[in-house]
């Protein structure tokens, strides 16, 4: 896994070292982290619910 992430640590760097402007490096930045984002928003959202599910039985 810290494999993977230094893998796209580069590649996150070699994008933002060859941006035209920083609205660019605001994208690839926003871009990256989004998706970790999501997840954990879609994993609290499951946790929240098997909570209240199973204070209901």
């Amino acid at each position: 896994m810290k494999h993977l992430f230094l893998l796209f640590q580069v590649d996150i760097e070699k994008k933002i070292q060859e941006a035209p402007d920083s609205s660019y490096e605001i994208g690839v930045v926003i871009g990256s982290y989004l998706p970790f984002v999501v997840l954990a928003g879609i994993a609290y959202a499951i946790y929240r619910y098997n909570k209240k599910r199973r204070g209901s039985e």
